[in-house]
Parts: structure tokens; C-alpha cells; sequence
């Protein structure tokens, strides 16, 4: 393999690839202007689909825009020379994040979601896929700068590895996340190009790709499947904004501006959530026991008819006694309907047994009649008085107000301790005084299905699975029901005290329990030193789990510092002061209740900061970052205050400990760590 940097002795193959950059990107420009001079004014047959033409048309043009800084193209294939009776014919293809034509619609680059691109992912000398030459394109910025060659059918050029493909790896990180495109490994692109119709949990240490991963799967199936996901939907579930923030332009610089992002929170957002649980309280209501119970609850109004309907229509009246409508009631309660649907079957269901009667009389009623008599006032007594209307908020409501009523429905089910644990000491008066927490949202959005049924995307991507409670699994799997999924999260970083002790069965409660389960153990981000440090602490919070590596060593990568205790911010602030001088961004990672010291210590200082999902720039590099926040972000370099208080800080030590292993696991180039208690035991 060579690495060509720009200079005089390799000038002419890269202003040769320069050349078709700009013809490149001039080809993109008379794409996007074709575009906006097509005129679409006549061509529909209502306004309404004359406004929905022009919003595609826009998104259209919004996709086409040339990206300032973003390389249009980042690898070229040489596929073998076929010769044949009209000479020599070689295969060239440029691959980038979009598809570019010339005026004559051939192509000039392909986008990398394209079959063909495949092999720029995962041709090898072992196996070359037909391809004769692989070449990797460096930019500074927008400029082509270099270009590296592999000849994969070459048995005489050894493998030493790609340094371009380090060098974008390693490329120091300011502002929001970026895509991977032009790093996408092997086995990473084989999750990356999976069937629509596939769900697949992703386990991955720190620094393996697994969000990136998810995000160019989202990506990859709206290219191959645009037309049915664009009916069904997609969506991506982050653990809070300040993450959602931090990823939200990888999939527009891939060109798809159309994906919605959410927090669970956000999900199931039916009520104001004006409350937090206690860590017992929050456990047993995120119990998958939690969908039984109120699954007795939402049917615990329906009362078995004791007396008959009498229908009256002209001078006929027409009798349907107790017992028959007993038999619809239990025939309904029997079968696997939403609470709602099958409401709406009950007039009907008694309006046909006063229709069976007309006809045994010698009358020809038809469904007219049917309807009609299903809105008889009589009937519709009787529906209301058997199969009462539920308001999942008023029910879930009562639930935790009304001891008497949980004890009944929970019977059998949850503990009387657990029953105590989620009961609320002071009743609220009604739904708009009621203190929601996260928790009982869940349960309100549980019951609304159990009502009326959530409807289902086609793709949905949950990152950070690893935290969230079987209840909120269960949301997001009603989300998904007749769709597929991308489950990303690494069981060692779980930090809630609900948090997945198996994919099984978190896959079972998601709906999904056919998934398979795909582990990437190969680290891109953090470097060797890094992992292998924060991996002391695996034994202790995920003994099962394989201990990922990185192809990443740099010298220096890693520092810890004692200090005495009354130098700790000052010795913080020293870190993050050496760390500025390096290109790219910081980030000053502390337990919780050491933010308000370091903030202050930062402003006294002069050093200018801001908070988790706000953008850096060049002028502010510094991020401080509260540990319970740092999950899923990264940083060229991070400092790390005092270990021990991020452990200490959480409920229990190996809830904390995985706070640590988090924390730890941030860095891209270089971690400090600052400390003047004495270091975790499991550090070693």
C-alpha cells in the first residue's frame, strides 16, 4: 500500500482526481439547478397533490446542495480489465455520499449505499471481489490533499494498513458528530446493509461505532427501500437531547433530511412530566408485571349484563336477554382485541342478534338496519353501562392513587412492598394536578395501547438501549410492531438501576425476540491505552462481556494525577488548559455535584465553556460535562475529575462503577485523570 501526498513527484495523479472533483461537484450544481428550473405547475390534478409535489421537489433540491468542508467523493474501485473482440475495457467507479451524473446521465460518483460500493468496504487481498484497485482520497477541508493505493491483486505489496484511513479516524473532533462513511469497517457494513425486514441488536464497547453504525443503516435502508419507508416512517431514539443534538447531522450530510429523532421521554409524551421516582418506585414501575396489571386494570370496568336489551323499532320490539349478552361480553373479553375496538364491536355484536331476529320473523333488514339499531338509545345504554369508556391517563391515575384498587388489579402480580413503592403519598385531585414522573408516562402510553392501538413504523434505531426499563422496551417495540429495528447499546454501560442484564431479554420485551445479535469488539475511537485501562473495570460491572481493543496506540494517550485535595480544581483546570493546546475539542467530565465548583473555578478563571449538545466552535473548545450526561458523546481529549465521586454518586457502587467505565471511555486522543481521594479499588 502507498500514501501519495500532495507533491511535485505525485502531482499529476492528484490533479488528475482534482480535475474530477470539480467536474464532479459542477455535475452536482447543474443537478440541483435542473432541479429548481423544472416547472411543476400544471402537472397535478389537485392542490393538494400540487403541494405535496413541491414538497418533494424542495427536499429534493435540499439533497442536492453541495456541502462546503464535506468531500463530495472519498474512494475510487478499479475493477479487473475484461478484453473481448472490441479491446480493453476497464471498470471505474468514484464512491461518495451521493449519486452525481453528467449531463449524458452517466455516473461520476455513486453513492456509497449503491451494491457496487460494497466491494470499497469489503474487498481484501484474500478476498479482492474483482477489484484490481482500491484507492482512498485525504482532504483538508474540502481540497483533495492525497490519495493511497491498494493493489489487491498484487501479491507482491504487503498490507501494512491504511494511514489515510487513520488519519480520518483520528481527525480531531469540533462540533457535532460526524458520519463514518468513509470508514466503515467489514463487519461493520455487513449490519450496516442488513434486510429492511431484519431487527438486529449491536453490542459494542466504547469507541466501536455502534451509533454510527445505526445512523448509516438508517440511512442504507431508505436508499434501498425509499418508497415503503417513505409511507411507514423512520425514527431514531437517543437517551436525551444533548445526544439527539450531537448526532442530528450525520444523516443530512448522507443526504436523508426526513428522519425524526426522539427521546423516549418525547415518545411517549401524553402527559407533563413534573416529577422523578426514587430508584425503587422507578424499578418496579418499569416491571414488564407493570402490562399485566394494567391490562386487568383498563377491563376491570366491564360488568357482565344482568338485564336484557329491548330494542324498540316502529311496533316491533325486539328482546335480547341477559344471558346472550353475557355471551358477547365474555367472547370479546376472551379474545386479543384493544379494549377501544372491541368496544366499538359490542352494538354491533347485539344490534346482529336483534337482526337474526328480524329475519326469523320474515323481515329482510339490511346493514342500514344493522347500523341503526347499533345506535339505539337502548343499546347504547347497555354498551355503557357493560363496557365503560377508559382514560388511560385517569386510569393510570387511579392506579397509583387508590390502594384499594392497585391491591386488586396487582393481586398475585407485584408484592404488597411493591405496591406501597409505587402508591403516591399525597392523592393529586385530577389528571392536571398530578405529579407525572418518566416512569408513570410509560404506563400511560401502555395503557393507551391497550385502548387503541399504537401505530407501527417501518424502521426504528434505539441507541443506548442498555439503560432503559422493560416498560419503556415495550414502548418502543409498539412503535416498531409491524416494522424492524436496530438495537444499539453495550451492557457494561448501563447506569440505571433497571438497566438489560441480557439482550434476550431485552430483544423479548422489545417485541422482537427473533432478533440476532451482532458484537463489535474492535475500537476505532478510543485509544489502546485508554480501553485497556478503563477495561479493569469490566470483571466488576460485566464479567460476561468481551473486552473490546483498539487498532488506535498513541503514545501518551494516557496521564493520572493526584493531587492534594485543596488543589483538585486548580489541577483540573491545568488539564484542560494543556489539553486546549491541542487541536480539536475538550471535555471536562465530573461527578454531578462537582459541576457547580468547576463552573465556578472555569468562569474565575477565564476559560470559556459550554454544556453537553451545544456546539463547540474554535473559539470555545471546552465542553464541562456532568458524568450522568457523558454517554454516547465524545471528545479529542477529555479530563477527568475525581473518579471516586462518580462512583460515590450513584445508588450502588456497580451502578457507579459503570459511571466510571462510561466516563473513562470518552476520550479520542488523550485522557486526563485528576483525582485526590484514592482511585477505585478496581482500577487496580
Amino acid at each position: 500500500m502507498s500514501t501519495h501526498p500532495s507533491s511535485a513527484a505525485s502531482s499529476n495523479p492528484l490533479e488528475t482526481e482534482r480535475a474530477h472533483l470539480a467536474e464532479s461537484r459542477a455535475a452536482l450544481r447543474a443537478m440541483r439547478e435542473h432541479t429548481e428550473s423544472l416547472d411543476i405547475s400544471d402537472v397535478t390534478a389537485n392542490w393538494v397533490n400540487a403541494e405535496v409535489l413541491a414538497s418533494e421537489m424542495e427536499q429534493r433540491i435540499k439533497a442536492l446542495a453541495d456541502l462546503a468542508g464535506t468531500p463530495l467523493f472519498f474512494g475510487r474501485l478499479d475493477f479487473h480489465q475484461r478484453v473481448d473482440a472490441e479491446g480493453e475495457h476497464g471498470f471505474r467507479f468514484y464512491i461518495g455520499r451521493r449519486h452525481v451524473h453528467d449531463a449524458s446521465g452517466d455516473p461520476m460518483v455513486i453513492d456509497w449505499r449503491a451494491p457496487i460500493s460494497q466491494s470499497f468496504y469489503r474487498a481484501s487481498k484474500k478476498e479482492p471481489m474483482d477489484v484490481e484497485l482500491r484507492r482512498r482520497f485525504g482532504y483538508d477541508g474540502g481540497e483533495l490533499t492525497a490519495y493511497e493505493d491498494e493493489h489487491l491483486t498484487d501479491p507482491a505489496e504487503e498490507d501494512t494498513g491504511s494511514a489515510l484511513l487513520q488519519r480520518e479516524i483520528e481527525k480531531p473532533r469540533v462540533g457535532p458528530m460526524r458520519d463514518i462513511v468513509a470508514t466503515i469497517q467489514p463487519e461493520q457494513d455487513e449490519i450496516v446493509r442488513g434486510a429492511l425486514g431484519e431487527t438486529v441488536c449491536v453490542q459494542g464497547g466504547p469507541g466501536t461505532g455502534k451509533t454510527a453504525v445505526g445512523l448509516h443503516r438508517v440511512a442504507f435502508l431508505l436508499y434501498a427501500h425509499r418508497e415503503r419507508l417513505a409511507r411507514s416512517g423512520t425514527l431514531v431514539i437517543g437517551p436525551n437531547r444533548s445526544f439527539l443534538r450531537y448526532i442530528e447531522q450525520v444523516l443530512p450530510t448522507l443526504g436523508e433530511l426526513e428522519v425524526k429523532q426522539a427521546t423516549v421521554d418525547e415518545l411517549v409524551g401524553h402527559v407533563e412530566l413534573r416529577s422523578t421516582d426514587d430508584a425503587r418506585a422507578a424499578t418496579v414501575k418499569g416491571d414488564a408485571r407493570m402490562a399485566q396489571v394494567l391490562r386487568r386494570a383498563v377491563r376491570a370496568g366491564v360488568t357482565l349484563p344482568t338485564e336484557p336489551v329491548m330494542v324498540v323499532r316502529g311496533s316491533r320490539r325486539w328482546r335480547i336477554p341477559a344471558y346472550e349478552l353475557a355471551e358477547l361480553v365474555e367472547e370479546l373479553l376472551a379474545r386479543d382485541m384493544r379494549y377501544g375496538a372491541a368496544g366499538e364491536a359490542l352494538p354491533q355484536r347485539i344490534a346482529h342478534l336483534v337482526l337474526v331476529r328480524m329475519e326469523q320473523s320474515g323481515e329482510a333488514p339490511d346493514d342500514r338496519v344493522q347500523n341503526a339499531v347499533a345506535r339505539n338509545p337502548a343499546v347504547k345504554a347497555a354498551v355503557k353501562a357493560i363496557w365503560p369508556t377508559v382514560h388511560p391517563a385517569k386510569l393510570v391515575l387511579r392506579l397509583l392513587s387508590d390502594a384499594a384498587f392497585l391491591a386488586e388489579q396487582a393481586d398475585g402480580i407485584l408484592t404488597p412492598e411493591e405496591q406501597r413503592a409505587i402508591l403516591w403519598a399525597k392523592p393529586p385531585r385530577g389528571i392536571r394536578t398530578a405529579r407525572w414522573s418518566a416512569a408513570d408516562a410509560v404506563l400511560i402510553d401502555e395503557a393507551n395501547d391497550l385502548v387503541t392501538r399504537t401505530g407501527s413504523l417501518g424502521h426504528v434505531v434505539l441507541d443506548e438501549a442498555q439503560d432503559l426499563s422493560p416498560m419503556q422496551y415495550r414502548a418502543v417495540g409498539r412503535r416498531c410492531g409491524t416494522g424492524s429495528a436496530t438495537v444499539l447499546g453495550d451492557i457494561a454501560q448501563g447506569t440505571t438501576p433497571w438497566a438489560t442484564r441480557s439482550w434476550a431479554e431485552a430483544l423479548t420485551h422489545l417485541g422482537k425476540p427473533g432478533a440476532h445479535v451482532e458484537e463489535l469488539t474492535l475500537g476505532f475511537r478510543v485509544p489502546r491505552q485508554v480501553i485497556s485501562y478503563a477495561s479493569r473495570l469490566l470483571p466488576a460491572i460485566a464479567p460476561e462481556l468481551t473486552e473490546a481493543t483498539s487498532i488506535r496506540e498513541s503514545a501518551g494517550s494516557l496521564t493520572v494525577r493526584r493531587v492534594v485535595e485543596a488543589e483538585l480544581d486548580a489541577a483540573a483546570l491545568d488539564a484542560c488548559r494543556a489539553a486546549l493546546t491541542h487541536e480539536g475539542s475538550t471535555g471536562l467530565i465530573a461527578a454531578d455535584d462537582r459541576l457547580p465548583a468547576l463552573a465556578a473555578a472555569l468562569a474565575a478563571a477565564g476559560l470559556p465553556y459550554v454544556g453537553p449538545g451545544q456546539e463547540t466552535s474554535a473559539e470555545v473548545r471546552l465542553t464541562l460535562v456532568p458524568a450522568s450526561l457523558a454517554k454516547g458523546l465524545e471528545y479529542d481529549y477529555v479530563v477527568l475529575d475525581e473518579p471516586d465521586a462518580v462512583v460515590t454518586g450513584e445508588p450502588d457502587r456497580r451502578t457507579g462503577l459503570r459511571r466510571l467505565y462510561v466516563a473513562l471511555t470518552r476520550a479520542v486522543s488523550g485522557l486526563t485523570v485528576v483525582h485526590a481521594r484514592p482511585l477505585p479499588a478496581e482500577l487496580g
